[in-house]
């Protein structure tokens, strides 16, 4: 399969508001590539269909969960819509439009297939391009394993050009992101569930360094700037330590101070963020997490294998 695979869509899409699990988001990225490809589309309303093989091959994934991914794409997506806002044009006010995303969909389980149409709001936005729209490859964002990762790096690529985005409201972030009102109300949670978490999954896998600078207005976080840059030497390979790794979980000599030190470190929460659910106390309250991470280290730290557990002192 091709790594020249390319997403493209309008800004307003990009800057849209929507909640879109990781199965639907891939399935839409393999619909828009198959509905640019079927030219009838633009002019009529083309049925796409987007197999259980695709999905295995772009996004690395066993068979099965291919299967599955597609299956519970299909209700996911059917039920959900997305929002944004621009000029109305006979009124001259602004206007919020509220879209689905599909009129119709259909899983043929033997085949494993899903069959789609998309609404006649969304064709114009992934196929007749206008002159603000955003493109990357997808094979930037087929290893991000958080909707919100996604999210980012979708809209810092509507940045590219200048490798900063503007200030962005907190409410705002939260909105394009998809995160849930009743989500990660404490800031300390949305930054490290949410946004380093994202920032961390954009930086080990995709083609950009990310960080972000947050502004305040007086003591509160009010909003947060994005910047980033192409990653050099893209084609190189990261070596990666082959001896013995039998000491990499390891906890022996550390005490529970320092083992709180590697539970608050944002690269553990990254690694580890799918531990607990995000409507789990642990999900919602650092403290909680950082309780929680230090008893389950004390009592089988062998589960904690993505690197050694005392690099995560070091931050």
């Amino acid at each position: 399969m091709s790594d020249k695979r390319l997403i493209a869509k309008d800004n307003k899409l990009i800057s849209a508001s929507y909640s879109l699990g990781i199965p639907e988001q891939r399935l839409i990225f393999l619909a828009i590539i198959e509905a640019r490809e079927q030219k009838q589309l633009i002019d009529a309303r083309g049925v796409l269909n987007i197999r259980a093989k695709s999905y295995q091959e772009q996004f690395k994934v066993e068979k099965h969960t291919s299967y599955d991914a597609l299956k519970s794409a299909t209700s996911g997506l059917f039920d959900a819509n997305f929002e944004y806002e621009d000029v109305h044009e006979k009124t001259g006010k602004l206007a919020r439009h509220v879209i689905r995303w599909v009129q119709k969909i259909s899983y043929i389980d033997d085949a494993g297939m899903v069959e789609l149409q998309f609404t006649d709001a969304v064709i114009p936005l992934i196929t007749r391009l206008s002159e603000q729209y955003t493109e990357y490859e997808l094979k930037q964002v087929s290893e991000l394993q958080s909707e919100y990762s996604i999210r980012l790096y979708e809209l810092m690529m509507q940045w590219k050009a200048v490798g900063k985005t503007n200030k962005i409201s907190v409410d705002d972030l939260r909105r394009k992101l998809g995160v849930e009102p009743e989500q990660y109300k404490k800031m300390n949670n949305f930054k490290a569930r949410v946004l380093d978490h994202a920032i961390n999954q954009i930086n080990e896998h995709t083609d950009i360094q990310a960080e972000y600078d947050q502004h305040k207005d007086g003591r509160a976080i009010a909003g947060f700037t994005f910047k980033f840059k192409v990653k050099k030497n893209q084609g190189k390979i990261t070596a990666k330590i082959e001896g013995d790794n039998s000491n990499m979980s390891t906890i022996d000599g550390l005490n529970d101070k320092q083992l709180g030190r590697i539970a608050r470190n944002p690269s553990f929460i990254a690694d580890y963020n799918d531990l607990v659910s995000s409507t789990s106390p642990a999900g919602q309250d650092m403290k909680i997490w950082e309780f929680e991470m230090i008893n389950r280290l004390k009592k089988d730290a062998s589960q904690f294998k993505k690197r050694p557990i005392r690099e995560y002192l070091e931050y």
